[in-house]
């Protein structure tokens, strides 16, 4: 019998290791922008085209590569970063695994122009698909210059696979903030489509985190500068009013690299006390400084997550800095230092206080599905809950003690009771069975959630014009969603220009949004459509859920009695009405049966 095992080609073994490093665009991003830091880089530039599909270009002005090491980097596992086994365990530059480069060289076309500060003259180096086209010196500054064109050319499967531009730069976006936002001293620049998006000068943290956010977080910076034996933790956290409903905006970074840990983001969130609601998620820029050999970085293949050698003390650490800077800033009104851990405390401490500090996390709720049983009865239940006719209603009353008893002669007749409003959240209204309890934010984000995608789908719901426009200025990454997104949100009712610059006039909004403040509104659809995205949600459907989430009743208003009929029709008379978009049940059925048997 013939032998079977035999040794791969080299390029396709490249292509396998693609397939890790490589996922998408932003994913080259983060190797080349790694790199030119790791190469003591003091001003970096990445340029874009059609959101690094066509083009991603990043150029260095760090020690630049001989031409024996440039020819070296094209292979696997060669790297400048570790020599022997036992560094792995003190890593700390940003890429060291040595197969960026020949991962990007197998499945696109590569193009290296580097020199080093001692040599007159730099080297060139053309690569399509992991074959070498040309080697040859050449006239460079100091430096390194990564060209990478037409990412996935030979791999047309994955290419399908990309999403749109406007997602695809979103992802691009969040590494380069990655990068950036820890790295103040380093000049970063990003051209996308011949626009720069972000041009950051050198500075401190504060000031770098104003160029990226804007102005408007100056104020609510608070800042965070606390030492242990253990970590080092500096950086900022955000006041709670400016606390959003999302969490986008939430960085945490070790020994200068991110991470992604929601062990700490809990601890950070324990911090704020009752500072904040159960939905509301603060902003962060937090750097960890301790012995590499204290991690491990390896438990991940994008070295996103990270194992500490003692996360409990970490926790705590983490918790306690927070307390401090809110309490130091007289942000936090009501601080019981005798009952928190001091940062002596957390070391000598190893009993319960550890333990009950110690997050819980459970499942995600899952969206709840309609059974058929509801589905055959959900039009009776509607039905049975309207008025028999106007002069009924023009009658009654909202109930007493006394109007709550119902003398029913007749046995088989149904007395409809008119729906009525408690705790300004829920409706309560009375079915032939029992009655319903409806939850007013739920069910009238599911008749928007419908209704806006209708909009989308080909009804476009008209523009209330503004007498006075409205100006707004928002970040870069904002901007580029807010272009994207213009022609979209006028379907829906908002009539939005730009004006360059990060500017947008707003010549219209959707009724219902009048007394909001757009600006909030806009970052809230912004925010909550990028991690639609995320979630593989289509466009329509991810801009419909934005704007429901938005533009609905929330808990806590009054309704009168015609909106609250309103709700009712318009609920029966969705598609779903059983729950949210997001998955929330919209009622809830109580039968006489069971209200029985509780008496």
């Amino acid at each position: 019998m013939a032998d079977i095992i035999q040794l791969l080609p080299e390029s396709i073994a490249n292509q396998i290791a693609a397939g890790e490093v490589i996922q998408r665009p932003a994913s080259v991003v983060k190797e080349l922008l790694e790199n030119a830091i790791d190469a003591g880089s003091q001003n970096i530039t990445l340029i874009l085209k059609d959101s690094g599909k066509t083009l991603i270009q990043v150029v260095d002005d760090g020690t630049g590569m001989s031409e024996t090491d440039a020819r070296m980097s094209l292979e696997r596992h060669a790297t400048s970063k570790i020599k022997a086994a036992k560094e792995l365990f003190s890593i700390t530059t940003m890429g060291f695994r040595g197969e960026a480069l020949p991962s990007i060289a197998s499945i696109a076309h590569l193009h290296i122009k580097t020199r080093k500060a001692d040599e007159e003259l730099g080297t060139e180096i053309i690569v399509h698909g992991s074959i070498i086209k040309s080697q040859e010196y050449c006239q460079t500054p100091q430096g390194t210059t990564i060209t990478v064109k037409n990412l996935f050319f030979n791999v047309p499967a994955r290419r399908k696979f990309l999403k749109s531009d406007s997602t695809e730069l979103h992802h691009i976006l969040e590494e380069f903030k990655h990068v950036s936002i820890v790295r103040p001293e380093i000049r970063f620049q990003l051209i996308h489509n011949d626009n720069e998006l972000y041009h950051l000068p050198k500075g401190n943290l504060r000031q770098r985190l104003v160029g990226v956010f804007g102005k408007s977080i100056n104020e609510n910076l608070v800042p965070i500068e606390e030492e242990t034996d253990f970590v080092k933790i500096s950086g900022y956290i955000a006041k709670p009013d400016y606390a959003k409903k999302t969490r986008g905006d939430q960085f945490l970074f070790v020994n200068k690299r991110f991470i992604k840990s929601a062990y700490l983001n809990h601890a950070i969130k324990n911090g704020y006390d009752n500072l904040l609601g159960e939905d509301e998620f603060p902003f962060y820029a937090l750097d960890l400084t301790l012995n590499p050999a204290k991690i491990d970085i390896n438990i991940h293949p994008t070295k996103q997550e990270i194992k500490f050698e003692d996360e409990r003390l970490i926790y705590n650490i983490m918790r306690v800095a927070i307390k401090h800077a809110l309490a130091k800033y007289s942000i936090s009104p009501s601080l019981d230092f005798d009952k928190d851990l001091s940062f002596d405390q957390v070391y000598s401490d190893t009993g319960s206080s550890r333990e009950s500090s110690t997050p819980n996390f459970s499942a995600a709720n899952r969206i709840e599905r309609p059974g058929k049983k509801e589905v055959a009865a959900w039009n009776d239940l509607y039905n049975s809950a309207q008025v028999t006719s106007q002069d009924d209603a023009d009658q009654m009353t909202l109930p007493s003690h006394a109007s709550l008893l119902i003398d029913d002669e007749e046995p088989n007749t149904t007395i409809d009771r008119i729906p009525y409003q408690i705790h300004q959240s829920y409706i309560i209204s009375q079915i032939k069975s029992g009655f319903i309890l409806i939850d007013q934010q739920n069910a009238h984000e599911r008749i928007m959630y419908e209704r806006f995608l209708k909009a989308l789908e080909g009804n476009p719901i008209g523009v209330q014009r503004l007498l006075f426009p409205i100006t707004i200025e928002v970040t870069p990454e904002k901007s580029v969603v807010l272009d994207a997104l213009c022609q979209h949100l006028e379907c829906i009712g908002i009539k939005i220009e730009p004006f360059g610059g990060g500017t947008f006039i707003i010549h219209g909004i959707t009724p219902g949004l009048e007394s909001e403040d757009f600006n909030e509104v806009l970052d809230r659809i912004i925010e909550q459509y990028n991690d639609n995205l995320n979630l593989d949600i289509g466009l329509n459907e991810s801009l419909a859920l934005s704007m429901a989430t938005n533009a609905s009743i929330k808990r806590g208003k009054r309704l009168d009695q015609e909106e609250i009929q309103h709700l009712l029709d318009d609920l029966f008379a969705t598609a779903n009405p059983f729950t949210s978009p997001t998955g929330k049940k919209c009622y809830i059925t109580f039968e006489l049966n069971d209200l029985e048997k509780q008496f």
